[in-house]
C-alpha cells in the first residue's frame, strides 16, 4: 500500500490548498498548473504526521514564483 503524502501550500495563488503527492515526490520544489501557467512552491520544512496512526504525512511548501 502506497503512503499518502500531502503538500500543504502557503502563500501565492494556492495559499491554504492541500494537494496529494506521489509517495516519492516530496521534492524540494514542486510545480503546479495554475490559470494559464504554473506556480512553483519550495519545501519549507520537514514532513509532519509521519507516525503510523497520526493521519497522512504532510509536507509544508511556500510559494516561490509564477511561470
Amino acid at each position: 500500500m502506497a503512503e499518502n503524502i500531502l503538500a500543504r501550500l502557503s502563500g501565492g495563488p494556492l495559499d491554504g490548498q492541500i494537494i496529494p503527492l506521489d509517495a516519492d515526490a516530496a521534492d524540494e520544489e514542486i510545480t503546479v498548473p495554475w490559470d494559464t501557467g504554473h506556480v512553483v512552491y519550495r519545501k519549507a520544512g520537514e514532513p509532519e504526521n509521519t507516525g503510523e496512526h497520526d493521519g497522512p504525512t504532510t509536507v509544508p511548501y511556500r510559494f516561490d514564483a509564477a511561470i
